[in-house]
């Protein structure tokens, strides 16, 4: 007989061997996990076997929906929840529902992945809704309702090259199209269009911006020009932003004189109504409210790029378009990750690394002194071995009679010589 106290996570475990019958309950902390061992421990001298008897375990649906509303009512965001409602009603409670949680093995969790990838879902729906499928279930197994999560890494498979190949993105000739279109013929939403074409921000964080947000500088050479993106506007209600941090995004010269000119705008309207103060939000609703997404998508964003001759895309499209640019411009995907928000740098790398231009190749081409005088010489570059005589002819006349012939240790290597005695840098800055 063994009944042993185990450790899975921060979770504790109570595990019964006993006479080739396993069994295993999560208990909570480790003084109530060994509690219980002992209980049950005295039951089982007993020749109680009650402890093995089967349960029923509830069907998915019943688990899922109580585990969404336990989890809605104390930690999920707004947003959070609707989309999790909806992966539930559209794909899991269909294909899973009526199966009672030990009957969920690991072949029909893969075939609803597969299921899913072949109705031509997108990968990041399919990642979502595995994502989902195993939170619930991990959250069975510590209830101790299954003994493992037959989900367990499920949907890892969709690599994000193929989430890359998802990405729509906008020319800067289709940009331009685009903005021209929109001053044209929307020109109340044409300083939104520029705010997400030149800051990149979500359509939910720019329709819940606020004047106060916006430092726009001394003067137009003033680099201390930015806005601060502190909340999210979705579902109707204000949220934190995805990443659950307020960020810095640097604002153009020409987004700069578009805002401006609107605050000025507003501010004349405001006191031709006999208001002191301009309203809060930059992007309001006719009702003052933020803009309906789903209105604005329907009746600016589609008929702006029907009005253009452009191809339709998400407007999430503007946001990539804008990290491409910063990219392709030269910009590290350190500074694109802080603008965009992102949570680490490593989903910036993910979705764009693939954009970083291959022009760096000089680094490379240094390497090339690491090789023999013969193989690194060209008519371009003189021969590294006559670079090195003279640098060692140097170098014997630098030092001292005793101990280290130089007290600067950049000179006791010919190639270290060289690349210190290049001399100042022309363009360099003063201190």
């Amino acid at each position: 007989m063994g009944v042993k106290v185990r450790k899975r996570g921060s979770k504790w475990y109570v595990v019964i061997d006993y006479r080739g019958r396993r069994k295993s309950k999560c208990v909570g902390t480790r003084e109530a996990a060994e509690k219980v061992r002992r209980e049950i421990e005295a039951k089982l001298a007993l020749g109680d076997m009650r402890i093995f008897e089967p349960t029923a375990a509830p069907t998915f649906e019943d688990y899922a929906d109580r585990w969404f509303e336990i989890h809605k009512a104390s930690r999920l965001k707004h947003s959070t929840a609707q989309g999790y409602q909806s992966l539930l009603e559209q794909h899991l409670i269909p294909s899973l529902g009526s199966l009672r949680l030990e009957e969920i093995t690991r072949e029909r969790a893969r075939g609803l992945v597969a299921d899913l990838t072949q109705k031509e879902l997108s990968p990041s729906t399919v990642r979502n809704v595995a994502a989902l499928l195993r939170k619930i279930l991990n959250e069975a197994v510590e209830d101790g309702v299954i003994e493992s999560n037959p989900a367990a890494r499920l949907g890892l498979s969709v690599s994000a090259k193929q989430q890359r190949q998802a990405k729509e993105f906008l020319k800067p000739d289709e940009i331009r199209a685009l903005l021209q279109t929109v001053e044209e013929g929307f020109s109340t939403f044409y300083a939104l269009f520029m705010t997400l074409v030149h800051t990149g921000t979500r359509i939910g964080e720019a329709l819940a911006l606020e004047w106060g947000d916006v430092q726009f500088g001394e003067n137009e050479e003033d680099p201390n020009r930015y806005i601060i993106v502190r909340r999210n506007f979705t579902h109707g209600q204000y949220a934190t932003v995805k990443s659950g941090r307020e960020r810095r995004v640097n604002m153009s010269k020409v987004l700069r004189r578009v805002l401006m000119e609107l605050r000025d705008r507003r501010m004349l309207e405001g006191f031709a109504q006999g208001r002191e103060e301009i309203e809060p939000l930059m992007f309001p609703s006719p009702t003052g409210r933020p803009l309906d997404y789903s209105w604005f998508n329907k009746r600016v964003w589609h008929k702006a790029l029907e009005a253009a001759r452009l191809r339709r895309v998400t407007i999430h499209a503007l946001r990539h378009s804008y990290a491409s640019f910063l990219i392709l411009a030269g910009a590290s995907l350190a500074y694109v990750r802080d603008q965009l928000g992102h949570s680490s740098i490593q989903v910036t790398v993910d979705v764009y690394g693939h954009l970083v231009p291959a022009d760096n190749i000089a680094w490379t081409d240094a390497l090339n002194c690491l090789t023999s005088a013969q193989q690194s010489a060209t008519q371009a570059q003189p021969a590294f071995g006559v670079e090195e005589k003279k640098s060692a002819e140097v170098f014997e006349n630098v030092g001292a009679g005793e101990g280290n012939r130089t007290p600067d240790l950049r000179f006791t290597k010919p190639l270290l010589y060289r690349l210190s005695y290049a001399g100042p840098d022309k363009n360099a800055h003063p201190a």
